[in-house]
């Protein structure tokens, strides 16, 4: 700790402040096409992203609950962050890809494992949910 990161151009840089042990893997499909395959990311509580070189990030509003950031230069996928209401408000899914280090981070989970294609599969023995699954854990609390 702390973590660097970057695009592929080096234009866009970041840190991540906080402990990173554990990524999921997304097999949704909005995820699929944004990364060319699966998607590995570790959440990142909103406090916990410093940007250190932003002028060629974009955001695209992917849908009503996040966007997707991205270097405007060398189109290198950053980070999903969900804007929907609730607990994990402002949450950050840095990809895995754009650490500068990685290692020592374990897979721990797969989301949307029912859109998952059937070409492929993650071994381990790690926790795999639906899309239901995962919205359940999202739906604001009260």
């Amino acid at each position: 700790m702390p973590h660097t990161g970057s695009c592929l151009c080096g234009a866009a840089t970041f840190t991540v402040t906080c402990a990173l042990t554990q990524a999921g893997a997304c097999h949704c499909g909005m995820c699929r096409k944004w990364s060319g395959g699966i998607l590995t990311s570790v959440e990142v509580p909103a406090d916990a992203l410093e940007i250190s070189a932003g002028e060629t990030i974009g955001v695209y509003t992917s849908s009503e609950w996040g966007e997707r950031a991205f270097c405007t230069r060398c189109g290198s996928g950053l980070w999903f962050r969900l804007t929907m209401p609730g607990p994990q408000h402002g949450t950050y899914y840095v990809n895995m890809g754009a650490l500068d280090e990685p290692s020592g981070i374990a897979l721990t989970e797969e989301l949307f494992i029912d859109e998952k294609p059937g070409g492929y599969a993650l071994t381990g023995d790690h926790h795999r949910m639906t899309g239901a699954e995962f919205w359940s854990l999202l739906v604001p609390c009260g």
